[in-house]
């Protein structure tokens, strides 16, 4: 019997990895724009969101701006006094940690904070986010939904039934609870009922500027550190849900 095309072994060594030539080009393009540009802002993301980011880039399209490997962005620009690009760039590469880019700017301090403070784009929330509210469902019928979507619905945990063709819930269902975290299922739900509870935020940690000016700004950062460690493995739960 001829082997299936599908029926293929890869081995794990071999999945695409960013090699060598793409470090080194971004280690050269972090040190191109450390010396082009005044300022470097030091930011965390909070609930990645890829529209907002290109919009977030569009913005900025006149400044500099790298999301991507922490290591990398700290060799770039120096994680110690002996290896720092310019003097005092190591104090905010001890801070890159977690989720995080950086903003090479010529713009005002009072502009850039300015415009992340009121930055936010709202998007749907995964698993390991908090609830921002509670959501109960009503027993009764479920009209929004197609009667081909009922067995969707029971596999999310919702106590469905098809009456007459249409989908009914059996008794009162709790979603989510607000300030709680939230599972994958629960997550797949509000978004099935078209309600966002994530928003895509950056949060300023720090800047750099030259000559030799640092200052850490005032930030939300240890309360996003604590959101990320709370949702950390509902979160890892909902990667190996999707890779299912």
């Amino acid at each position: 019997m001829p082997k299936s095309k599908r029926d293929k072994k890869v081995s794990l060594t071999k999945t695409a990895k960013h090699g060598l030539d793409w470090k080194k080009k971004t280690v050269t393009e972090l040190r191109e724009a450390g010396g082009e540009y005044a300022n470097i802002y030091l930011f965390h993301v909070v609930g990645m969101h890829g529209p907002g980011l290109r919009e977030l880039r569009r913005v900025w399209r006149e400044s500099k701006l790298f999301l991507g490997k922490n290591k990398i962005m700290s060799i770039a620009l120096g994680k110690t006094p002996e290896s720092e690009l310019q003097p005092g760039m190591h104090k905010i590469c001890e801070r890159i940690k977690g989720e995080c880019g950086l903003l090479f700017t010529n713009k005002s301090e009072k502009e850039v904070c300015t415009y992340f403070e009121n930055f936010a784009e709202k998007d749907y929330a995964r698993g390991g986010s908090l609830a921002t509210e509670t959501v109960i469902l009503e027993e009764g019928p479920l009209e929004q939904f197609a009667h081909s979507m009922e067995p969707h619905l029971r596999s999310l945990g919702l106590p469905t039934t098809l009456k007459r063709g249409i989908i009914n819930l059996v008794k009162d269902y709790t979603v989510c609870q607000k300030g709680q975290p939230m599972n994958p299922e629960q997550a797949k739900v509000l978004k099935l009922l078209g309600i966002p509870m994530s928003q895509f935020r950056l949060v300023l940690d720090s800047v750099w500027s030259k000559p030799d000016l640092f200052k850490v700004l005032k930030s939300e950062v240890e309360d996003i550190n604590e959101v990320e460690d709370e949702g950390e493995d509902i979160a890892d739960e909902e990667a190996e849900t999707e890779s299912e």
